[in-house]
């Protein structure tokens, strides 16, 4: 094995160690830019994050998928190298580009050697790709056209059609309602000037947040990320999202050619930094986020058999995201597994867990953290995490505090106050017509 590819294995697959107590560093760059860094010797290796509030949530309203788009093409041309030199010239140094892409955050990721050589080399691609993407005429029209088929294609799949279908219920209006694909029509009309309008506006400094996880000292961390935010748009941060309006209690039953039902049961939950969010976490790992272990998965798989699995979770955003509550199961069964999970969900608001269900969850809990922390990739999530939502410096210092802080009676009252089991949206899809 060459020195290179040993190298390059290294990168790809080797775990890294969790540090016991992680010492957080932040600042802010003179353009504005949130800097969040961990100093970490252990392996030669240099994660980055850059997050930008730049999600489906911030398409315009009559050009869903224009986030999305913009997001596909940063490094598909950038700085005068096409998207196969990109491809090449990282391969060559064993450095990895990713991103992230979801209703509330753009980003572009990098893993990097940390030798010199290998570095610079990847942190030039980076910059190109976050500070000079091209979009190449040509590149636009074939990711419009993958795009578009790729909405298509999920439209034979119904958990795609009940998501997409309990959002649009679920927000209304509110940009949180835009799929994160985008539509097609909408798609089709995008040029490219509207992606480097999106680009200018989004991908500035004053709305970028970069962390930083590994082998490189305080002043290098320091040059990257103003190296970094030098080269992007001074365009001003963008304004907040609005705060969702409570949904509508609705039922929706979709037809759709299936030997099964897809149902999803919700309403607006919390937003990222919300003081309930531990007691939501933790309760809601008893209703339904705890496997086998949870309410739902025993009383709709294990003693009726109504389905394979059952789950619940919170899904908190920048505003209020969403609490689902989903199943699958046979159409003749739709009504009765439909029943016995709103059931479940109910006693659960009204009695909150027991003792023991609770001391099992904060336990399963508490006793996985070190696995969330294992990896300099699974930290730096979190760094990005903590910096993008603003998030205290301490929160991993302190989560297991906060998780064992919870007892029944603060689960009762945090569910009272986010939940209401009367005023619920609910989607199935399945069956062969619609009621």
């Amino acid at each position: 094995m060459t020195i290179k590819a040993f190298c390059i294995a290294l990168l790809l697959s080797l775990p890294l160690s969790a540090q016991a107590a992680l010492a957080i560093q932040h600042w802010q760059t003179p353009h504005g830019t949130q800097v969040i860094f961990v100093e970490s010797h252990e392996l030669p290796i240099l994660d980055i994050s850059v997050d930008f509030p730049a999600g489906s949530a911030r398409d315009p309203g009559d050009q869903a998928g224009l986030a999305q788009l913009t997001h596909i093409l940063l490094d598909q041309g950038a700085g005068g190298l096409s998207d196969t030199a990109i491809a090449h010239r990282l391969a060559d140094v064993g450095a990895v580009l990713g991103g992230t892409f979801d209703r509330d955050r753009g980003g572009v990721t990098l893993r990097t050697l940390s030798s010199q050589a290998e570095k610079d080399a990847a942190l030039d691609i980076l910059a190109r790709v976050l500070q000079q993407p091209d979009f190449p005429q040509a590149v636009i029209k074939r990711e419009k056209q993958r795009l578009i088929a790729g909405i298509r294609e999920a439209e034979a799949d119904p958990g795609t059609v009940a998501d997409k279908a309990f959002y649009r219920a679920l927000y209304g209006t509110h940009p949180y309602a835009h799929d994160e694909s985008g539509d097609p029509a909408a798609i089709a009309k995008l040029t490219r000037g509207d992606v480097q309008t999106f680009y200018r506006t989004h991908y500035s400094a004053p709305n970028a947040v970069i962390s930083l996880m590994g082998d490189i000292s305080r002043a290098e961390a320091e040059a990257i990320a103003a190296r970094l935010a030098g080269g992007l748009s001074s365009a001003a941060a963008v304004s907040a999202l609005p705060k969702p309006e409570p949904a509508r209690t609705n039922e929706q039953r979709i037809a759709f050619p299936s030997t099964q039902s897809h149902v999803l049961v919700g309403a607006v939950g919390v937003a990222r930094n919300a003081p309930d969010f531990f007691p939501l976490f933790v309760g809601n790992y008893v209703l339904g986020g705890g496997g086998f272990d949870s309410r739902l998965m025993r009383e709709v798989r294990d003693k009726r058999g109504y389905a394979y699995s059952a789950y619940s979770y919170f899904l908190p955003m920048m505003e209020a995201g969403p609490f689902q509550l989903g199943l699958q199961t046979k159409l003749a069964q739709t009504d009765d597994a439909l029943k016995v999970a709103q059931a479940t969900l109910r006693q659960f608001i009204a009695d909150g867990p027991s003792e023991a269900e609770l001391k099992q969850a904060k336990d399963n809990l508490t006793g996985g953290f070190p696995l969330r922390i294992d990896s300099n990739k699974k930290i730096l999530e979190y760094l990005s995490l903590m910096g993008f939502y603003k998030l205290p410096l301490d929160y991993l210092d302190t989560w297991v505090d906060k998780i064992n802080a919870v007892d029944v009676a603060t689960v009762k009252q945090a569910f009272a106050r986010h939940i209401d089991p009367d005023k619920l949206v609910t989607v199935i899809v399945g069956g062969e017509s619609a009621r």
